[in-house]
């Protein structure tokens, strides 16, 4: 019952409505430099990773001052609140926070640290997209898909995260096209260097290759032809492996470079190469 006094004693009703506006404040703080980094990100595109990394750095802070700020303006944070806080609270706190506090301070490090940052492209868990949000408790990614995942920030401290990118806008992408051990290598290779150079969106200043290997794919032998290129902006990854993929297709066919024997060897039938 004292215990209960002096936080009485130390609580101020008064501050709710100050405390209530200051959250308001805050969350819409928050808001507006997301929505202002997003804006410039689209219009200064070399810069978009730079503004959404900014952005969440911003928001941390300003989240973490409006809390405080609230709190003070709720409580009179003397030594001896802090006491009677301690001596009422700190065990059932401690157990109903603790998963609160670890993602707290797990988002601090990953802050800190930068394993990864917004804009980056990640796997994680089994799930592969774009880090859009580090938050106080949680980290949000954007599948290809397009579904939302949230991931408490304190899983990031033991599991391991690969960031294809790591704050970079473009991003080493891999390609991998199979043909007949019995088909010309020579044209094949021609025709996927051909489609990689002329696409829009692979980035030609960095180094690029197409390999050749000899592979035991799907239980069969096949000749695989490996093409690692940088793409001019992680947001286009899907959409340059799309576009070079068709222009391979079609100069595959131009050239009469055949698929893996176990594949076109049933194709007579619907008018395809014969064996």
């Amino acid at each position: 019952m004292n215990d209960t006094m002096q936080i009485a004693a130390f609580f101020r009703a008064g501050g709710i409505p100050v405390a209530i506006l200051i959250l308001s404040m805050t969350w819409m703080l928050a808001q507006l430099i997301g929505r202002t980094a997003a804006k410039f990100g689209q219009r200064f595109t070399e810069r978009r990773l730079m503004l959404q990394q900014t952005s969440t750095v911003l928001r941390f802070a300003v989240t973490m001052a409006g809390i405080s700020g609230a709190v003070a303006s709720v409580f009179q944070l003397s030594d001896q609140m802090l006491l009677a806080l301690g001596g009422t609270l700190a065990v059932a706190g401690g157990i109903a926070m603790k998963d609160l506090a670890a993602s707290i301070l797990a988002g601090l490090i990953i802050l800190f640290d930068r394993p990864f940052q917004v804009g980056d492209r990640v796997s994680f868990g089994g799930y592969y997209g774009e880090i859009v949000r580090i938050g106080l408790r949680s980290v949000r990614l954007v599948t290809l898909d397009d579904n939302m995942v949230t991931i408490p920030n304190n899983k990031f401290l033991t599991d391991i995260v690969s960031s294809g990118n790591l704050g970079a806008l473009d991003m080493l992408v891999q390609m991998d096209f199979y043909i007949g051990i019995d088909q010309n290598i020579g044209d094949a290779r021609k025709v996927v260097r051909e489609a990689i150079t002329s696409s829009r969106y692979a980035f030609l200043d960095k180094p690029w290759n197409v390999g050749i290997s000899q592979v035991m794919h799907e239980r069969y032998l096949a000749i695989r032809i490996r093409a690692k290129i940088y793409v001019l902006d992680v947001k286009h990854e899907k959409t340059m492996e799309t576009e070079v993929t068709e222009r391979v297709i079609e100069g595959f066919r131009a050239a009469q470079v055949a698929p893996p024997a176990i594949l076109h060897r049933a194709l007579p039938a619907l008018g395809g190469p014969t064996p």
